[in-house]
């Protein structure tokens, strides 16, 4: 009774603070002086601030109805559950088996403005093409096209350019994998450097002679090692636009399987470069290598001011399509735009390779003879048998006609009579010979053409930007303009298939380590960030710049590169080398921007700092290793927080902790227990699991103190089941959310499974072993969960007791190792009621949502998409979101259905360049947040699949941000004499609207590579919200504000 009065003492008092407040406040309206106008006639502005100021009265008064409503809610759970503690004390458990913690004193609202729900309910510009229609409608039949495979025969009227001429504009480049085959530095030395130091010569040449490139990592580690002389050439080069630099990115990003948060990162990264070295901004994109391509880069290059871009790996049937109906060069707009300020000019290559052969025209048997690379005596030769020949006074007409056949053949597939011709491949232009072979050549046949006006064509070479002009300039409209009659697409273009049934959809999950390893790292690096603009910041502010080791900065450079070469798509896709994987791995853990936290608490006096890297206060349970049962732990005011200790696994039936008997039958909904036997342990104890539940600041640190004591009432030992394989039986019993486990094997034929591609030899089978698993459940009063141990793999379930978003979905960890299997794919497979038909919710890169929908007139394979963040199902009532704290492969097979593979080992390549299979496997913890939402009464009845757009709940925004942004802890030593000079630290005054996610705070980088500029980049995201999903209180003060943001500085 005690407790249950003085929370009701409490209610009471905030209730009359907040109607005393509501008071003064219309006191405050009512007197106001501006107000005074004679018989109601008001000025229009101040009409408007009054509209403001009722507004502000009737948000004031809701969020004090939903403090009021939890404190009413507390009150009556803890009367309904009978919960008073026998000793007094807390926590303790109630009457009926539930645990009751210590009220956290501090309610909170969640108050999401209607108008910021608008955006995702509006009305959406019409595109000419969205890519889901587009699929609904191919056949994907691989009709044989002749010379011309995937495609079709392409004739034309030799008279079509009598009155406006054939522009052809020939791209020279080279295309420089930041590893693949070899490492990244391997490939430096023993070819790349080579082509900057034959480009800086023989571009100088010929002022006709044009280059572009794109790898900034490969460019600037080339820079630093030039002297004065060839810098300053190369700086010429471009300044004169004979070379330019297309995307600008660290790398030629993957678009599947990387964050947006490292696609920006990597982005700014390079520009950064550019623009303080060589003063240059990128106005093209360039992306001849992304297996498949996402919608979400088109518009980071748009914000970047990159005006116009290129694709290439598209599915071969999408190709032919678009080629068909003149719709390879389009406006890529999102799918979510309301308008068209998203818009993209997009140049979409028609044929198979972006190497020559496939490159001046359809036939490549024809355009193979014009790679002079390729000329009688070189290493390479043409797969159709018929070399190139040197251009001479003697066959030049004859070459220059033939070739100006593939030119005007590949002119028809487009709506101008401007052509674009890339000319190069992969590491090309590493030998001055080449440089000659192709320059030479080249310049003889466009000078023939020229000079002949009866042939009505324009060659030249040209650089990428050069061409988008063109293509501008013919239309008659500015630069990133939709000409006239240009058709508007929507959509993605996954996944990518170059020929038969043969789906790069393997590499969604291919070495799913270091997919994991790499969003840490991410999540590492932000927070790095942001603590450092936070640190330098304030020691600017106090005056103490000069004590501050802004030395530090470069070790965050060396970060940011690191992250961003994985960021390649050969390297965060596991398409590499395991040599060159290893090599990955190495740069990332070797660079200690973030030291490794030792996650041991001895038992002498230590201090631990939590770092919250999220934007929003958080409510949250950390858990710590401790050789002690008897830890507690202390708030920086003293007051000592509730702990569960739980013991430490050391294999499935076997813990490292304290003599005790299991003696608690524990029942966790949507999993099947069976009647177990009991067995008791005898071990020693030395390592234990402390965990308690922490306030966070937002962006902030809060200090605790952990020391060695008696056992404290407030401290409890989780109480552990153990069933052992084969002593019980159970009667089924039905769940709403099943997990199965399923295998895939490879097909027998002689193209199989590999790290680009999945083949399977059918659908899936049901994992099965021998033996029944060993499952142990654990429950006390901060968390419960249920642990399952199969042969391959051991899944953990867990359900956090906190208020809030990390109490609201499902923790589960999935633990693989199939090292020991042969041409194997695990899946896990969730099987619900829920009638989602064929359509079920991928994200793109994290940064949007993208309706897919499954055809059964596709292979399995085809089915599947990447899933860097979050899929989910839906139907009238409900919507079940898996949340994934790494990329991974997803697909919906059935209705109801939502299936992710795990991992992959395979014992072959799949003939895709690599050489080798998948065999270097780890054990890795594949990491999931699986949240169920029910869809409110006042949604509109429309059917959600109907919609071409979607978007995640607020919640499920947030559980995202949770997963992919752990806490991170921080042990401090201390000291011998004293108590460390050490306090809470919460940045921000005020709250950031919850519909913004911080990105990132990142500091730029002055002329001096070592040290921070004055300047820091805020890089805020507005989330676009479903609000027809039931809101959850989310644990923190959770408003939205229209999109206004007030930063002072």
């Amino acid at each position: 009774m005690k407790l249950k009065k003085q929370v009701t003492v409490c209610g009471g008092a905030i209730f009359c603070v907040a109607v005393f407040s509501l008071y003064l406040m219309l006191d405050r309206v009512q007197h106001d002086p501006a107000r005074r106008h004679s018989a109601g006639n008001f000025p229009r502005s101040q009409i408007s601030v009054l509209q403001n100021r009722i507004e502000q009265l009737e948000q004031l008064l809701e969020e004090n109805h939903q403090i009021i409503s939890h404190i009413k809610d507390s009150v009556l759970e803890l009367t309904d559950t009978g919960a008073i503690s026998p000793s007094g004390h807390l926590p303790f458990r109630s009457a009926n088996g539930s645990w009751v913690l210590p009220f956290d004193g501090r309610p909170t609202f969640l108050s999401v403005k209607p108008l910021d729900c608008q955006f995702a309910l509006a009305r959406r510009s019409q595109t000419d093409l969205q890519m889901l229609d587009v699929y609904s409608l191919l056949s994907f039949d691989n009709v044989d096209g002749g010379v011309w495979k995937q495609g079709f025969e392409i004739t034309y009227e030799p008279n079509e350019w009598d009155d406006e001429p054939l522009q052809v504009f020939v791209v020279p480049h080279s295309h420089n994998d930041p590893g693949w085959i070899k490492t990244f530095d391997k490939y430096y030395n023993d070819q790349t450097q080579h082509i900057f130091n034959n480009m800086v010569v023989k571009l100088a040449e010929d002022p006709r002679r044009k280059f572009i490139w794109s790898e900034i990592s490969f460019f600037a580690k080339w820079w630093e090692s030039a002297d004065v002389h060839k810098q300053e050439a190369m700086r010429k080069l471009i300044l004169s636009g004979q070379l330019e630099m297309v995307t600008g990115g660290w790398v030629m990003t993957d678009e599947a399987n990387a964050h947006y948060f490292a696609m920006i990162d990597q982005l700014i990264e390079g520009h950064q470069w550019l623009e303080k070295n060589l003063g240059v901004t990128p106005r093209s994109g360039w992306a001849v290598d992304p297996f498949g391509h996402s919608a979400t880069m088109p518009y980071l290059l748009n914000r970047a001011n990159i005006s116009s871009m290129l694709i290439q790996r598209v599915h071969y049937s999408i190709k032919k399509h678009f080629a068909a109906t003149r719709s390879l060069e389009f406006m890529w707009r999102q799918t979510w735009d309301i308008e068209s300020g998203t818009d993209m000019f997009c140049h979409m290559m028609p044929f198979y390779s972006y190497d020559v052969p496939h490159t001046c025209g359809p036939d490549p048997k024809i355009c193979c003879q014009f790679d002079f690379k390729r000329l009688p005596g070189s290493r390479v030769n043409c797969p159709w048998k018929v070399p190139p020949r040197a251009i001479t006074d003697a066959n030049v007409a004859e070459r220059a006609g033939v070739l100006l056949d593939q030119y005007r053949k590949k002119s028809k597939l487009f709506r101008s009579k401007v052509l674009l011709v890339p000319l190069g491949d992969d590491f090309r232009y590493d030998k001055a010979l080449e440089w000659d072979q192709q320059y030479f050549n080249y310049q003889k046949l466009f000078d023939y053409m020229n000079s002949h006006p009866e042939m009505h064509v324009k060659a030249q070479f040209a650089t990428l930007t050069d061409y988008f002009n063109a293509v501008y300039k013919a239309n008659g409209v500015a630069p990133g303009t939709r000409p006239p009659d240009y058709p508007v697409l929507s959509g993605d273009f996954f996944a990518y298939a170059d020929r038969e049934d043969h789906y790069w959809s393997g590499y969604y999950t291919s070495r799913p380590f270091y997919k994991n390893l790499d969003r840490v790292l991410e999540s590492h690096l932000r927070g790095a960030e942001v603590l450092y603009s936070l640190a330098v910041a304030h020691a600017r502010r106090a005056g103490l710049e000069g004590r501050y080791p802004v030395s530090d900065y470069s070790l965050l450079t060396d970060a940011r590169r690191n992250i961003g070469l994985f960021q390649h798509h050969d390297a965060i896709t596991g398409t590499a080398k395991e040599a060159v994987v290893i090599d990955y791995g190495n740069r990332s853990l070797n660079e200690n921007f973030i030291q490794c936290v030792d996650p041991i608490f001895l038992l002498f006096l230590r201090y631990l700092v939590l770092f919250n890297p999220i934007e929003q206060e958080r409510l949250c349970v950390v858990t710590l290793l401790v050789n002690s049962v008897r830890v507690r732990v202390l708030t920086e005011d003293g007051q000592t927080l509730p702990v569960q200790l739980s013991a430490q696994w050391v294999s499935a039936v076997e813990m490292s902790g304290e003599v005790y008997q299991v003696c608690l039958f524990v029942s966790i909904r949507s999993w099947i227990l069976k009647k177990a036997s009991f067995k008791t342990y005898t071990l020693s104890c030395f390592f234990v699991q402390a965990s308690f539940m922490a306030r966070l600041p937002a962006l902030g640190l809060a200090v605790f103190h952990l020391y060695d004591s008696a056992d404290s009432p407030m401290t409890l030992r989780s109480d552990t089941l153990l069933r052992i394989p084969g002593r019980g039986q159970n009667d089924p019993q039905e769940v709403r959310v099943q997990i199965q486990f399923l295998t895939y094997g490879t097909r027998p034929s002689k193209d199989k499974s590999g790290a680009y591609l999945f083949l399977p030899d059918g659908n899936a089978k049901p994992y099965l072993q021998r033996e029944a698993p060993a499952v142990r459940v654990v429950e006390g009063p901060l968390f419960a969960e249920v642990v399952a141990h199969y042969q391959h793999f051991q899944q953990t379930v867990r359900i956090h007791n906190v208020p809030g978003v990390e109490g609201l979905s499902l923790d589960i960890t999935t633990m693989v190792d199939i090292r020991d299997q042969n041409n194997k794919e695990l899946a896990m497979r969730l099987v619900t009621d829920i009638q989602s038909g064929d359509t079920f919710y991928t994200d793109l890169n994290g940064f949007q949502i993208q309706p897919r929908r499954y055809f059964q007139k596709l292979p399995l394979q085809a089915n599947f998409y990447p899933m860097p963040a979050m899929a989910y199902i839906q139907d009238s009532q409900y919507r079940l979101t898996l949340h994934t704290a790494q990329a991974l492969g997803v697909s919906s097979l059935a209705s109801g259905q939502l299936e992710v593979i795990l991992d992959r080992r395979l014992m072959q390549d799949d003939n895709r360049g690599l050489g080798q299979g998948l065999k270097d496997n780890k054990r890795t913890a594949n990491r999931f947040r699986l949240l169920l939402e029910r869809r409110s009464e006042e949604t509109d009845k429309h059917p959600v699949d109907s919609r071409s757009v979607s978007f995640p709940s607020l919640l499920s925004h947030m559980t995202s941000t949770i997963l992919n942004h752990d806490v991170l802890a921080l042990p401090v030593l201390s000291r011998k004499h004293g108590v460390p000079p050490m306090r809470t630290f919460a940045p921000l005054a005020g709250t950031l609207p919850c519909d913004f996610h911080l990105l990132n705070l990142r500091s730029i980088q002055s002329l001096d590579t070592h040290s921070p500029s004055p300047y820091t980049a805020l890089l805020l995201h507005r989330l676009g919200l479903d609000c027809g999903l039931e809101a959850q209180n989310p644990g923190f003060n959770c408003t939205t504000t229209q999109g206004q943001v007030s930063i002072l500085t």
